[in-house]
């Protein structure tokens, strides 16, 4: 897989129940379900892990898994009866799967919009 500017990722493995995608500029860890297909993954939490040394969040959803969540909640009366949806530090992409959202995250690292659409977390000292 490659990013946008062209660089691959140099290592993807489990480590406990998260999954870590590595490139040179980052590593970020996805929380996948534990039998969830990791190609089918629409709904899942992120940290990243910039060279600098700051971590950063999201929750990251397909706009298939959006639309799913206001038809249930449509019909369980959450969300004004699933008219809105808003989650804080979330991210929305097209494509289901840790490979594409790794992809758009590496995108996002490589521009100005990492530190709007992410989440920054403080770490401890």
């Amino acid at each position: 897989m490659q990013s946008m500017s062209g660089t691959e990722a140099v290592q993807r493995r489990w480590h406990g129940p998260w999954y870590r995608f590595r490139e040179v500029a980052f590593e970020a860890s996805f929380l996948p379900s534990p039998d969830e297909d990791l190609d089918s993954v629409c709904n899942v939490d992120v940290l990243v892990d910039l060279q600098d040394g700051s971590r950063w969040t999201a929750t990251v959803f397909t706009v298939a898994e959006v639309e799913r969540l206001m038809e249930v909640w449509a019909g369980g009366g959450e969300a004004l009866c699933g008219r809105y949806f808003w989650v804080s530090h979330g991210l929305i992409v097209k494509d289901p799967g840790i490979d594409s959202m790794s992809q758009v995250t590496a995108g996002l690292n490589e521009t100005d919009e990492f530190s709007t659409v992410f989440q920054r977390l403080e770490v401890p000292t």
